[in-house]
């Protein structure tokens, strides 16, 4: 077993990770290990937008996991997905960005032991890493940042005939939904430049950046354990993708980035969280941590697709003959269809009598469903799909490690649908989904519903619809939760300290508390940027 030291240990190389190495290294003395456990992000359809369909139940380049039985969903396992390669999730994900709302950061930083995470002390943070592409720079939105943000450059005809449709129904337009105020309908913003994806890695491990002397990457590697001195953390013990084990040792932090599947088990193979959960697993208890791998969030989606009487659709255009035109387009030009995000329109709604939006939807103009491999297959008619979720569910689950195999996938439970809060808002937000294809300003484009058909019509089939159908959005948070000392459930202090012990810290989405209404990337990086502050003692940015 050979050994080296370093200032900081990084594990993960994800959306967080990525930020986290860049900037301890910028000063160029900073010594750090990233630690990754997938391999190099050079499969090419990881910079194509449409690759993501392809990419995400890749076993080559994700976790494919599976939850265990969800009592609330006929005890069916949900499978989840995560990236495992350089980039993680960021270069699997739909490429959507998306902040949240205001009050998301607010209610976390009016939590006990949560100072300093309010959505004004955030938003230089998404402001540093932003390069707003269409421009300017304003109070909302960053330039010169690593982070390329952009809008797709793929359109269709039939969303604006779902936008005048939402219209219609008293959602507003909204041309920034990561502005000013979330609310209402607009064209979602991704992280692609010039038309390809633009992952954590592309963002800020460039090749500059992969070449400073004292930042080394070390792919195909598993963290077996944190090595802990009594109550401080002085290294990690790690597999190499030879399967030798090697052990490296710091000066300074170890840093979790593992995202919020992986950076619990880790904690838990350290010694660090339940008795119960330890003993189970064979692992001496070195330090009690009850919090660890609860309070694990995610939002739930359901599909509603509708059949339209065009045939410029994206899911037309993947099929033959249309989808050779497509390739050559562009494998040449880097145009057309095959640049296209998960979605191009995304809408915020409250519920009836609410103050703030607490649905979510995602439309994308063309219609399809998964094969046996998890991989899109277009609809075999033209069609269009939205899925709507609820952004603050009251659903909690849990995560634990399985097994002290670092390899091993973890035990999840994501408890969805739960809660009778939950169950109510997502027949709401069923009926919402199709009341904006059934309008008077849609019908005219529109034939019938595809999925998932008119069959399901009261409200007991619609909840029993999202049970047997219902699918993870891919947003887990909450695992190693901040908060007080004295909070039971709470795992790292304010400053993403595990609490008790010295030189260790979460850095990642499963320090959020709560779950952000929207997607999780776009926060997760924001969260790194103001820990690296933290972390090297800078000032906080205001």
């Amino acid at each position: 077993m050979s050994i080296t030291k370093y200032d900081y240990i990084v594990v993960g190389a994800g959306s967080a990770g990525c930020c986290i190495a860049n900037r301890l290294t910028a000063d160029g003395k900073t010594r750090v290990l990233l630690i990754e456990a997938g391999g190099k992000d050079n499969n090419p359809l990881i910079k194509m937008g449409i690759g993501f369909s392809r990419l995400m139940y890749d076993k080559s380049v994700s976790n494919v996991y599976e939850t265990l039985p969800e009592p609330h969903l006929g005890n069916r396992r949900v499978h989840i997905v995560r990236g495992r390669v350089l980039g993680g999730s960021s270069s699997i994900n739909g490429q959507i960005y998306m902040r949240g709302q205001r009050q998301d950061y607010d209610d976390w930083a009016a939590l006990p032991g949560c100072e300093g995470w309010s959505y004004d002390e955030l938003l230089p943070y998404f402001r540093k890493s932003e390069h707003f592409e269409p421009g300017p720079a304003d109070r909302y939105h960053g330039q010169g940042g690593e982070l390329n943000v952009t809008y797709t450059s793929h359109t269709y005809d039939i969303t604006e005939a779902y936008l005048a449709s939402a219209n219609s129904l008293g959602i507003p337009r909204n041309d920034d939904l990561n502005g000013e105020n979330q609310e209402g309908i607009g064209m979602m913003q991704v992280n692609q430049k010039d038309r390809q994806r633009w992952s954590s890695a592309d963002a800020f491990l460039s090749k500059e950046v992969k070449a400073r002397p004292n930042l080394v990457i070390t792919l195909n590697s598993y963290v077996k354990r944190v090595l802990l001195d009594g109550k401080r953390a002085i290294g990690v013990e790690y597999q190499d993708k030879k399967g030798t084990v090697q052990r490296a040792e710091v000066s300074k932090e170890v840093i979790l980035a593992a995202g919020a599947y992986n950076s619990s088990p880790i904690l838990e193979l350290s010694g660090i969280g339940r008795p119960d959960v330890l003993k189970g697993l064979g692992v001496e208890l070195l330090h009690q941590l009850d919090g660890v791998g609860e309070n694990l969030q995610d939002h739930f989606q359901a599909w509603c697709q509708m059949g339209v009487k065009t045939k410029k659709v994206l899911s037309e255009d993947g099929k033959f003959p249309h989808v050779v035109f497509n390739t050559f387009k562009y494998l040449f030009t880097k145009k057309g269809p095959l640049t296209f995000p998960a979605a191009n329109v995304g809408a915020f709604v409250p519920n009836k009598g609410a103050e703030r939006p607490i649905f979510q939807i995602h439309f994308t103009p063309g219609a399809g469903s998964q094969d046996a491999d998890g991989n899109m297959v277009a609809s075999k008619e033209p069609g269009v799909n939205a899925t709507i979720t609820i952004v603050r569910p009251t659903s909690r689950g849990s995560v634990h490690a399985s097994s002290t195999d670092p390899k091993a996938f973890p035990n999840i439970l994501h408890n969805y649908l739960a809660t009778k809060h939950d169950q109510d808002l997502s027949v709401e937000a069923y009926k919402l989904l199709r009341a904006i294809y059934r309008s008077e300003s849609f019908a005219p484009h529109a034939t019938h519903e595809l999925v998932p058909g008119d069959q399901v019509a009261t409200d007991e089939q619609i909840l029993e619809y999202w049970r047997t159908d219902g699918m993870s959005v891919y947003h887990p948070v909450g695992s190693t939760k901040m908060g007080a000392a004295d909070d039971a459930t709470a795992v790292v202090d304010s400053h993403c300290r595990v609490h008790g012990i010295a030189g260790l810290r979460v850095v990642d989405a499963s320090v959020f508390p709560l779950l952000p209404s929207g997607n999780t990337h776009a926060p997760t990086v924001a969260v790194a940027e103001r820990a690296c502050d933290l972390i090297l003692g800078k000032p906080v940015l205001a």
